[in-house]
């Protein structure tokens, strides 16, 4: 039987999940020696890349007066504030040199330390790790290194081509992610020619497992009703086409699809910017079709009219959430949707007591719903 239960607005403490690497910014944006300014969980950031390459990201506060580094001099090793000249180190955030001291004043300045969060690069975009807050009266020190890898888009050859997309959603990253989630959604937002309409709606059944901190789609073949499956079947072998899909916390969904040697991947994020902004990254990496002159820019378009679709979905629905709404989650369809929250709480349960995370999902489910 089909019930409804109440969606439940995230506390504000719950709302962002700390602990976890998340993208910054398009590579492109972050150009060597210049400094770019970005927003992650409500942390005001600076990112640049050094002499060598390399990007860097620094709380964007000198923990002197506050004052925004962004908007100091930077000369590829170091940042100088632009109120009182304090030098911190792009790499490590730790002061260089603050120039109101005297000879005779003993200061320790190498104790001194502007926020600094691990930093990479990968698949097109900069990366920051954003750790468990440390107590509130607590000083910036020397960071501890993330102990997980950044995570990556799966590929499956040497040669493959890739596109990236990003749109920001005026919502919570709550609502970003069980809308990223949603599998009902797609006939009534997602609508053109060359993909589906909602006259092709029809029962479907999906069967999903626990994997750690997420669940997956276990492998299926892919919808009957979409026109880029139905030239995929006469490209492969139609019988070897399987997708896989996986959600992984804080904010991954990845989905794969193989068609003998040929493959597509992609790695979707909704990446929380305040409580009530959030920005939806896609990277896509394949080597179906390559011989298609403009693949690459073919295949951005219709990620950026999908991403649009949800965009303007998003940016409607937040004007019904102003009047705080009571809101509900249903079977099956939004059954992942219950399995986020469910792991949230998990997690959040586990930081706390320090036990073992206990997954919400005690072994494989099948789900039905019609799109």
């Amino acid at each position: 039987m089909s019930t409804a239960e109440p969606l439940k607005r995230e506390a504000p403490d719950s709302l962002m999940l700390t602990g976890f690497w998340y993208r910054a910014l398009p590579s492109d944006q972050v150009s060597r020696g210049q400094l770019s300014k970005a927003m992650l969980l409500e942390i005001p950031l600076v990112i640049g890349r050094d002499k060598r390459g390399r990007p860097f990201a620094l709380r964007d506060a000198c923990p002197h007066r506050g004052m925004p580094l962004s908007c100091g001099r930077f000369d590829g090793e170091e940042l100088e504030c632009g109120y009182h000249g304090w030098r911190f180190d792009a790499g490590s955030g730790q002061c260089q040199l603050i120039p109101s001291l005297t000879s005779d004043q003993s200061l320790k300045v190498d104790r001194i330390y502007a926020g600094n969060y691990a930093c990479e690069e990968h698949d097109d975009f900069v990366w920051v790790f954003i750790p468990d807050p440390g107590p509130a009266s607590a000083g910036f020190t020397r960071r501890d290194e993330p102990e997980a890898p950044v995570p990556r888009v799966p590929t499956f050859s040497e040669k493959f081509k890739t596109a990236y997309l990003s749109a920001d959603l005026p919502c919570s990253v709550d609502h970003g992610i069980i809308g990223l989630m949603d599998p009902a959604h797609g006939p009534f937002v997602h609508q053109a020619w060359w993909w589906r309409s909602r006259h092709s709606i029809h029962e479907k059944q999906k069967q999903f497992e626990p994997i750690p901190n997420g669940f997956r789609m276990s492998a299926h073949t892919p919808s009957s009703n979409s026109a880029p499956y139905k030239l995929l079947r006469l490209y492969a072998d139609a019988d070897s086409i399987m997708t896989t899909i996986d959600f992984v916390l804080p904010n991954l969904r990845a989905e794969i699809i193989r068609a003998g040697k040929y493959w597509f991947s992609s790695l979707t994020t909704v990446t929380p910017i305040t409580r009530d902004h959030c920005r939806i990254d896609v990277v896509a990496c394949w080597n179906i079709f390559h011989w298609v002159p403009c693949g690459a820019s073919l295949l951005k378009f219709v990620f950026a009219k999908f991403v649009e679709q949800d965009r303007r979905t998003m940016e409607l629905q937040s004007e019904g959430l102003k009047t705080n709404p009571h809101l509900m989650l249903i079977d099956d369809a939004d059954r992942p949707a219950k399995w986020y929250f469910a792991l949230k709480a998990a997690y959040l349960e586990a930081k706390r007591s320090g036990a073992e995370m206990m997954h919400p999902m005690s072994g494989t489910v099948t789900l039905k719903w019609k799109s």
